[in-house]
């Protein structure tokens, strides 16, 4: 970059999280600038190569408008004026700021939000289990199954087919982390075991995107609320062809993977949030449960698992990972290349032949190509990558890449006026499920969410740098509930144009997902009222805190907030739950995949991840995922006797 690129690039860092004079300063935090923490060096290190001469051209931009000798006031109106356009590198500033660490694992702002960082003591990690393949050059390989992506689903026919007798080859993206690698810090869990780096927008920019990478994909990071698939889905989804899902030989599969999982209810300690969300939804008379969770409870520790979506250095999580992939590597001769993106599936005759990718080491100093020959090809990279892989290979039919849904999550901040310790014990002890099924079979769960302060920062809508600063010198304060809308509209992905990779896109344009998001969105904000939140801050962009202090009407800021706009530049939305993009179904111009889950058009192929789900489950997906996956794991070793 140029000399005045870099010198707008510290400005515009500065200018979003400037210093500021005030009287309560003991800690530096109002003082702190951006730059002080080397944000601007950070940003540039973290932006992909290829981003680099768009954010010149925009910083010229900032330039032209006279960024260079303006005030902080000035900057502000500037930044107003182009916000769409700066949003996204306006969110990695704060993302950065507040999420930075020092070699020791610690950020100055920390002390402000009494977060201690990582916890202790963490106990001696296992040795590895697996040794990838990681070949010096090209990689040829032949197996009698070959497994695209390591997931909840992935991972489990893996397992099983495995433990069948038949060779495997499971090619994952991401790279193989153990508990030795988990350090609890925000930011490098996102570098290291999260698609694309961490949080990413959607083509559109409407909903903002958290996926697993890795071997062992989400089921590595999520936060452990297993539920299992309710009857009305299960009954929707028999509609689609799917007809033992309306029957108990779809229970077996569902009660398998609940056993193997070790799911339980006795790890799921309340802490201040859950309370809190307790304690609303009694004086509401609303329908409240404790999450099961998929935990070894003999490993268990109430401080780690506060951490367990940058990974669980505990060991006591049951992913994919270690109950399906670990047994099929050191008992059943399976073998994994990690690092590995499936370019395209090659057919003979109009069937499955193989797959061919490429890999490269971590580092990027060595890398190759990738072919397996094998008859049977699995595509479980995710419904945000599966759908890629098809479109590729020019396979799949007309609704590759159609039907994405996201449960899409609105987010509402409690200030409850004293320290929530946020931090403390599992993400997702308990919900909310009053309004599940409120309107037609759909509805939305509401959840709690990881502590975080990168994220959480980034998330705060930025108007002002002071306003900023306010929000976040009470950040000890919040609590986050969510409203996960079980959405019947849908998005879709596209693949890129370089051949590599895919783009999400979506908007809530259903009028019931529509009455959903605005309906969770009040009931945030009543269940914190009723909770005992002094303070409410819906996030979204336009629309300013409740305070019980103004004496402001709570039912004028419901009905204000009901009106906000649901997509960029309005509510701030995410999306931790991608489903349907290569769904199953009867009907081969409406669905990918046969209810079997083989596709229509190309036998040999088979679809074992969310991708596959007909509709939104309504509910956090990894039993659901597992136990499709349970039932195509069958359907595919019945198609090869």
């Amino acid at each position: 970059m140029t000399p005045d690129q870099m010198t707008v690039l510290r400005l515009l860092c500065d200018t979003v999280v400037p210093s500021i004079d005030h009287p309560d300063d003991a800690d530096g935090f109002w003082a702190r600038r951006a730059t002080d923490l080397g944000v601007d060096q950070a940003l540039l290190a973290t932006l992909p190569p290829e981003q680099l001469p768009l954010i010149a051209g925009l910083l010229d931009a900032l330039a032209g408008q006279g960024f260079l000798t303006a005030a902080q006031a000035q900057r502000e109106q500037i930044l107003a004026a182009v916000a769409d356009a700066v949003a996204p590198l306006t969110a990695a500033i704060l993302l950065l700021h507040y999420g930075l660490t020092d070699a020791h694992g610690t950020n100055p702002n920390w002390t402000r939000f009494g977060y201690p960082g990582p916890a202790g003591p963490v106990p001696q990690a296992d040795p590895p289990a697996i040794v990838p393949l990681r070949p010096d050059g090209d990689l040829d390989l032949r197996a009698d199954v070959v497994v695209v992506g390591s997931g909840a689903g992935g991972g489990l026919i893996a397992g099983r087919l495995a433990a069948t007798g038949a060779r495997v080859v499971v090619l994952e993206a991401g790279r193989y982390r153990t508990e030795a690698d988990f350090q609890q810090l925000e930011l490098l869990a996102y570098r290291k075991s999260y698609r694309r780096g961490g949080p990413a927008p959607t083509g559109d920019l409407n909903v903002t995107l958290m996926a697993g990478s890795g071997l062992g994909g989400g089921t590595v990071i999520n936060w452990t609320n297993c539920i299992r698939t309710t009857d009305r889905v299960r009954r929707q989804w028999a509609e689609h062809g799917l007809t033992d899902l309306a029957t108990p030989a779809y229970d077996k599969h569902l009660d398998r993977v609940w056993q193997e999982l070790s799911v339980t209810d006795r790890c799921s300690e309340f802490n201040r949030a859950h309370e809190a969300m307790h304690r609303g939804a009694e004086a509401l008379g609303w329908s409240f449960a404790t999450a099961f969770r998929n935990w070894d409870e003999k490993r268990h520790d109430t401080l780690l698992a506060g951490h367990l979506g940058f990974g669980d250095p505990s060991g006591a999580k049951r992913s994919t990972l270690k109950v399906y992939l670990e047994p099929a590597v050191t008992e059943h001769g399976a073998r994994v290349v990690d690092g590995c993106r499936v370019d395209r599936i090659f057919t003979e005759n109009g069937r499955a032949a193989g797959v061919a990718g490429h890999w490269t080491s971590e580092d990027g100093s060595r890398s190759g190509t990738v072919r397996v020959v094998a008859p049977t090809v699995v595509v479980a990279a995710g419904s945000l990558d599966s759908p890629g892989v098809l479109l590729r290979s020019g396979i799949g039919g007309p609704a590759a890449g159609q039907y994405l849904r996201l449960h899409p999550c609105t987010v509402t901040l409690g200030d409850y006026g004293t320290d929530m310790q946020g931090w403390s014990g599992p993400p997702q002890a308990a919900l909310v499920d009053e309004f599940a099924a409120v309107e037609d079979g759909y509805g939305f769960l509401m959840e709690s969410v990881q502590y975080t302060t990168g994220l959480g920062a980034s998330a705060v809508p930025f108007t002002t740098g002071a306003e900023h600063k306010r929000a976040m010198a009470d950040y000890r304060n919040y609590v986050s509930f969510i409203g996960l809308v079980r959405d019947r509209g849908h998005g879709r992905v596209t693949a890129d144009d370089d051949g590599g990779g895919t783009t999400a896109w979506y908007s809530i344009d259903d009028e019931l997902d529509r009455r959903n998001t605005q309906r969770a969105i009040e009931a945030e904000i009543r269940l914190h009222h009723a909770a005992g939140a002094r303070g409410i801050r819906v996030l979204g962009h336009g629309l300013p805190p409740w305070e019980a202090e103004s004496g402001e009407d709570l039912e004028a800021y419901i009905a204000r907030a009901r009106e906000i706009p649901l997509r960029a530049g309005g509510a701030v939305l995410f999306s931790a739950h991608q489903m349907g993009s290569c769904r199953m179904g009867d009907d081969p111009a409406t669905s990918v995949a046969d209810p079997r889950g083989e596709l229509h058009d190309t036998p040999g192929v088979w679809i074992g991840d969310a991708s596959a789900f007909p509709t939104a489950s309504g509910t956090n997906p990894m039993i659901t995922i597992m136990a499709l996956a349970s039932r195509t794991a069958e359907h595919i070793s019945e198609a090869a006797r």
